[in-house]
């Protein structure tokens, strides 16, 4: 789909929620890839703000969604979010003269009704969605979200209050016309008992029954019958698609949530936000097949056949392989890049004789790996016996690494003959044995 946003400049005036002050809020246009993006035009330069997860303000999360960038703070924003991407509207300048949008009648469906009036219009940039591609989970006491990979944006939402009145649950799949007349309309709702309290802590200042549901006891105090038998739960999936915007893209999964808010809401699109920037997983090489009668091998099908990797493969490349003879002939090249130099005589730098034995067994299982009837298998070492270090292996030299086998138990016990070569000269040898088996599973 391609990136939308509205076609002429919008205005609506109302009373904030929390701090009760008068506000006149503007929608208008944006460019592609602008996203959502606020201005506080009653302040100097009228900055602008893009509500994202990184910016979320945790201690304000009460009853409302906040951000801050730069000392500029934005609450109870997530009406405004909801409508504009419940609408389909990626791209868009919200313009306010406070720090917190109006009200109006506790919903979203002022805000869809604005955006109707000025109209959605297409933009040439393809719509970028971010498709989850593992589960994510969050949980708080006995509230948790968790979203699951799903093509397009489907919710599950259970909604109840401490007392398990009023519990209601509802799967929906979002898009703007299910949004438009199912999610926008539910209004924002309160327990009576929790009113007082709220008040003292200085928030719901301009709340009245004018923009909320009241639930006492058993009974709804509303100005209006409800909108729909679920309203709450449809105000819960209201909220939750406006906090989603804090991820910067639309999202494709299924989210499932049960007793919900803002909090746990911006912990979830701080999981997915996170799984969106993780650096993408390098494809790996497309495997080298290895020849059953290959006479010699690169490094890139040794690393097919052994499991070994930096920095413990330590052969460079086979160059010879009688399997009639069951011998095999390897070379290792020492550089002073060898990370084992950092630590073992870093002033006179000098090859680990463990390390030798190592690359002995290496070439040793590389002989038996080569057959095409060990496919699947490794090598692990069990012995080594009469082990000896000639002299010492230094930075630029090339060690030739000759192994015959001398037992073999049917491919799952094997010993070895092997030495290490510089020139003419033998620097180590030993007798090694292993074992083949499955690869291990992980």
């Amino acid at each position: 789909m391609k990136q939308r946003t509205i076609q002429k400049e919008v205005s609506i005036r109302g009373k904030a929620l929390h701090t009760g002050k008068d506000v006149t809020l503007t929608l208008k246009p944006a460019p592609a890839d602008t996203g959502i993006v606020f201005r506080r035009v009653d302040l100097y330069g009228k900055p602008e703000v893009r509500p994202l997860v990184d910016l979320v303000l945790g201690s304000e999360m009460q009853r409302q969604t906040t951000v801050e960038q730069n000392h500029i703070k934005l609450h109870t924003i997530e009406h405004v979010n909801s409508a504009l991407a419940g609408m389909g509207v990626d791209n868009c300048y919200v313009e306010m003269n406070e720090s917190e949008p109006p009200i109006l009648d506790g919903s979203a469906r002022p805000y869809v009704l604005l955006v109707q009036e000025a109209g959605i219009v297409e933009q040439d940039k393809e719509r970028k969605y971010f498709e989850l591609k593992e589960p994510v989970s969050v949980t708080d006491g006995n509230r948790s979200i968790i979203a699951l990979p799903h093509d397009g944006l489907r919710i599950t939402c259970t909604s109840a209050d401490d007392r398990g009145v009023h519990t209601q649950h509802l799967t929906i799949d979002i898009s703007p016309e299910i949004y438009e007349a199912f999610i926008a309309p539910a209004r924002t709702f309160t327990i009576y008992e929790e009113i007082e309290p709220l008040l003292k802590q200085g928030l719901i200042q301009g709340g009245s029954l004018d923009s909320a549901i009241v639930i006492r006891g058993d009974k709804i105090i509303s100005k209006e019958p409800l909108r729909f038998k679920d309203e709450f739960v449809r105000h819960k999936i209201m909220d939750l698609v406006g906090d989603l915007v804090l991820l910067g893209a639309p999202l494709k999964a299924h989210i499932i949530a049960v007793r919900t808010g803002h909090a746990l809401n911006a912990k979830l699109s701080a999981k997915i936000r996170e799984q969106m920037l993780a650096p993408k997983k390098k494809a790996e090489p497309a495997k080298v097949v290895v020849s059953p009668d290959a006479k010699s091998l690169n490094i890139r099908q040794i690393l097919n056949l052994v499991p070994h990797r930096y920095p413990f493969a330590l052969v460079d490349r086979v160059l010879d392989i009688d399997h009639e003879a069951q011998e095999i002939t390897a070379v290792k090249n020492v550089t002073l890049n060898e990370p084992f130099f950092q630590g073992h005589f870093p002033g006179n730098p000098v090859m680990p004789g463990v390390l030798q034995l190592e690359a002995m067994a290496q070439v040793s299982g590389l002989l038996l790996l080569s057959k095409a009837s060990i496919d699947g298998k490794v090598c692990f070492f069990m012995s080594a016996d009469k082990v000896k270090f000639r002299k010492p292996v230094t930075p630029g030299d090339q060690v030739v690494i000759h192994a015959k086998i001398t037992k073999n138990r049917g491919n799952k016990i094997v010993a070895a003959e092997a030495e290490c070569k510089v020139g003419e000269d033998v620097v180590s040898s030993a007798e090694v044995m292993f074992t083949v088996t499955e690869a291990p599973k992980f």
